[in-house]
């Protein structure tokens, strides 16, 4: 089948995203054909975009991890999701047969792959899936809405009850508020009744950060990190941090992390090599856990919480899936809160 995509057949500025005509391949048996309504960005898409040794691409390849859209056609064996269904994609994809799946644990699959990373991605009018990477969701919740979850959701659960096992009465430190991931642990750290410091290199984003629930925010480009994070908590610290920006910012944040606390981090936007005194780690016997997606039943889990309105996603704006070059910008900016999420007419 033929249709609409934005690709790209190089690494590079936004300019190597085109739009194009593409083939989306022929519906299988346990297949679903998706249009497109509405794809989200993430930073992943922008590191793809960008390239490095790890990625391995066929092109031209199409970007995009978070969709949501509804079923066009099904194929015939095809049981659990019907033609006209409103869904989202699970953005994980593994191969449901070894140890690591069958135990519910599909994100440590040797075979995992996410779309738009190293596997096609969403950006595009049809999209042609496995059944078993669909999640519908009803009429309660809006296309964009929706593109604006999966990713973000899967990772946010993760940390937040996976790894950091947040508990009634922590206290939690979660940097780069204004980020998809960091928007969701804000409220998902709240529901688990934990008192949240979120951190921000922008003042502007410090008030929206306490309009989805923070406590405290600290303004980074102003104060020192973990000397305001330890005058908030009376000089002890936070129990748990969650932090993907790395590089100096992950140094802070493990000094503002109290004795016997645990830092969780599941990204390095600002760098990949923090120098870290060794003491400070084994002498306050802080853990520190690597986090990457969730697992698929997590996305189930946390949706009955947003279409019931207690987590929601954090749309920054919207534009049309053409306009991707001006989406990527935009992101690169730092000058959004939330999501960017792209709609497919």
């Amino acid at each position: 089948m033929r249709t609409e995509a934005m690709v790209m057949e190089r690494h590079g500025g936004p300019d190597v995203l085109e739009r194009r005509e593409i083939d989306v391949g022929e519906l299988g048996p346990r297949d679903v054909l998706v249009r497109v309504r509405a794809v989200a960005l993430n930073h992943l898409d922008l590191w793809v975009r960008r390239g490095g040794p790890a990625f391995k691409l066929a092109f031209p390849h199409r970007l995009g991890s978070d969709v949501a859209g509804e079923i066009e056609a099904v194929g015939a064996d095809v049981r659990h999701v019907a033609v006209g269904a409103r869904v989202m994609l699970q953005p994980g994809r593994s191969c449901g047969c070894c140890a690591a799946c069958l135990g519910g644990r599909d994100n440590l699959c040797r075979s995992y792959k996410i779309l738009g990373e190293n596997a096609p991605g969403g950006s595009a009018r049809h999209l042609v899936v496995p059944e078993t990477e669909v999640v519908p969701f009803g009429a309660g919740l809006g296309f964009v809405e929706a593109a604006a979850l999966p990713l973000c959701t899967l990772t946010a659960w993760q940390m937040a009850y996976r790894k950091g096992a947040v508990r009634p009465g922590a206290r939690v430190l979660v940097n780069a508020a204004g980020s998809g991931v960091s928007s969701l642990l804000i409220q998902l750290c709240k529901i688990a009744g934990a008192e949240v410091i979120a951190s921000t290199s922008d003042p502007d984003k410090a008030e929206r950060a306490r309009a989805l629930g923070a406590d405290g925010v600290v303004v980074t480009r102003d104060v020192d990190l973990a000397t305001e994070v330890k005058r908030l908590t009376g000089k002890i610290g936070v129990d748990v941090a969650f932090d993907h920006v790395g590089g100096t910012l992950f140094e802070k944040t493990l000094a503002a992390v109290r004795w016997g606390g645990k830092l969780v981090t599941c990204g390095a936007t600002a760098g990949f090599e923090p120098r870290i005194d060794l003491r400070s780690i084994f002498f306050r016997q802080v853990e520190i856990k690597g986090s990457t997606m969730g697992r698929k039943s997590d996305l189930w889990e946390a949706l009955p919480l947003v279409l019931a309105g207690r987590l929601r996603p954090v749309v920054d704006r919207v534009l049309p899936l053409w306009e991707a070059r001006a989406a990527h910008e935009a992101l690169e900016g730092r000058k959004v809160f939330g999501k960017i999420v792209l709609t497919v007419d």
